[in-house]
């Protein structure tokens, strides 16, 4: 059994590569901080469970023990 289906590891693939080039090393660790935090308001409208999934990932890219658990997931 799958964790994540194919189309949303293409997302966030794709979303991790939009910030891995626009947002600065630095912040990117809050961005995704701030995202599973808005993840867990899942429920509300505007806000998703999806952002949680995408809030470790990007706050991944700083953090090297968790990038390298990552890419074995992802196969990168």
């Amino acid at each position: 059994m799958r964790m994540l289906s194919d189309q949303t590891k293409r997302k966030i693939r794709r979303a991790k590569a939009w910030v891995r080039l626009k947002v600065p090393p630095g912040m990117r660790f809050l961005l995704g901080v701030t995202l599973m935090v808005f993840g867990v308001f899942g429920f509300l409208p505007v806000l998703g469970f999806w952002m949680l999934p995408l809030g470790v990932a990007v706050a991944a890219m700083d953090i090297k023990w968790i990038k390298s658990k990552l890419a074995k997931m992802f196969g990168r």
